[in-house]
């Protein structure tokens, strides 16, 4: 199987190893100094959030991602994802084709309609149009994908008449994935658009976005697309034993968690609940053989194309990032690998 690995980060706002919070500026160049990292060790793809509030230090990831590009050779530098209902489209192919340029061809974007709604009254738009927006400017983003003139009308803005749309990137396209939090109508959406899809699965057993899968690649196969890729994005941290790594983690999780909750109305989290997770649900957390077996198996059960870890754990120190970063690129990509090409006969068999 081949898979690609990346590593997402919102950019949360960490603490430093005494428990005090840091200055945004740091976080957002402590967030830099990751992506380096990660290109270092060999890993496939990074992709920063976008958030506007508080507890998040990235409000622009493009403009990370080109410092980053400024200092790295190889890795593939996205988002994860754009708030395209809150952002302009033009904007957005224009600064991702300038990151393509200074990258030499290594920018991507994650379009999506994001969970958090803080970017709509900061940039003047109306919550009640949050379905409408996103219809109407993925409508437009794709048009721009041609990366020719544009004739182009819609309820949200002014329409564009025979319009070019600058800089061109010099492969001709860019490289597009739309974010998918579990709505089939989006599933439906991202084959219509011929865009890879990427799954988001934060929480419960992975397995059960296997029907969205199904309906992804049948999809494309009625409207007569080619194959295109199917990632995943969970949340995980790795460090050297399995217990260490949950208690280290949890207080974290439990903060942040228990933080958007109360926005939301979800109850606190528990230690009990934690456990389940990491035992069963979508969060990799472990020694690195733990989570690479837990990878190996959400890729296999699903088929796959990439899966990306998420391992910003709110305000969880830099050094400890940096240490899974470290462990996913030297130890958890290369025993996946492993994983896989073992599985590779048994897999066939059942594709038969």
């Amino acid at each position: 199987m081949d898979v690609r690995f990346g590593l997402d980060t919102f950019g949360d706002v960490t603490v430093d190893g005494d428990g005090n919070r840091l200055h945004q500026a740091q976080v957002i160049r402590n967030t830099v100094d990751q992506a380096v990292l990660a290109d270092e060790l060999g890993v496939d793809a990074f992709g920063i959030g976008e958030h506007h509030r508080d507890d998040f230090a990235v409000s622009a990831p493009d403009i990370l991602l080109a410092a980053a590009a400024s200092r790295t050779s190889r890795i593939k530098l996205g988002t994860a994802v754009t708030v395209l209902s809150s952002d302009d489209p033009v904007r957005v192919y224009e600064r991702f084709a300038t990151l393509d340029a200074v990258s030499n061809g290594r920018a991507e974007v994650t379009l999506g309609r994001g969970s958090f709604t803080e970017s709509f009254p900061l940039f003047g738009y109306d919550l009640a149009d949050y379905d409408k927006l996103f219809a109407e400017k993925l409508d437009l983003f794709d048009a721009l994908r041609t990366e020719e003139a544009v004739t182009w009308e819609g309820a949200t803005r002014r329409p564009l008449i025979d319009t070019e749309v600058y800089p061109k990137t010099e492969r001709g396209n860019l490289d597009v994935w739309i974010g998918v939090g579990g709505s089939p109508e989006s599933v439906v959406r991202a084959a219509r658009y011929r865009m890879p899809l990427m799954l988001a699965i934060i929480g419960g057993d992975p397995v059960r976005f296997a029907p969205y899968v199904e309906l992804y690649r049948n999809a494309l196969e009625q409207l007569e697309v080619p194959a295109l890729p199917i990632g995943v994005h969970s949340p995980g941290f790795i460090h050297d034993d399995d217990r260490t790594a949950r208690d280290l983690v949890y207080p974290h999780y439990k903060a942040m968690r228990d933080r958007i909750g109360a926005e939301r109305g979800w109850p606190p989290a528990t230690r009990t609940g934690f456990e389940a997770e990491v035992d069963h649900g979508a969060l990799y957390v472990g020694s690195p053989e733990t989570v690479a077996q837990k990878i190996a198996k959400t890729v296999t059960a699903l088929g796959v194309d990439r899966f990306d870890l998420k391992y910003s754990n709110g305000t969880m120190p830099h050094e400890l990032l940096m240490n899974t970063i470290d462990l996913y690129g030297s130890a958890v990509i290369p025993r996946v690998r492993e994983l896989l090409e073992a599985d590779t006969p048994s897999l066939a068999r059942s594709a038969g």
